[in-house]
């Protein structure tokens, strides 16, 4: 299976701004994905489930 280009706002050279996008299941822990949208990780989530659609920062893993 190929890697899937993650998502990234902000300057791709300053890890400082790099958000990225996931999905936190419902045990606490981030999906071990990743996803080319937020609209992507908003179709793959399942918030009847408790899952939730999240930022952070790529750089230090801080939600935001």
């Amino acid at each position: 299976m190929a890697d899937r280009k993650r998502w990234i706002e902000g300057d791709p050279d300053d890890p400082r701004t790099q958000i990225e996008v996931g999905v936190l299941l419902a045990n606490g822990r981030l999906a071990g994905r990743r996803f080319a949208s937020p609209a992507e990780a908003e179709a793959w989530a399942r918030p009847e489930e408790g899952e939730q659609v999240v930022e952070y920062s790529f750089l230090c893993d801080c939600d935001l």
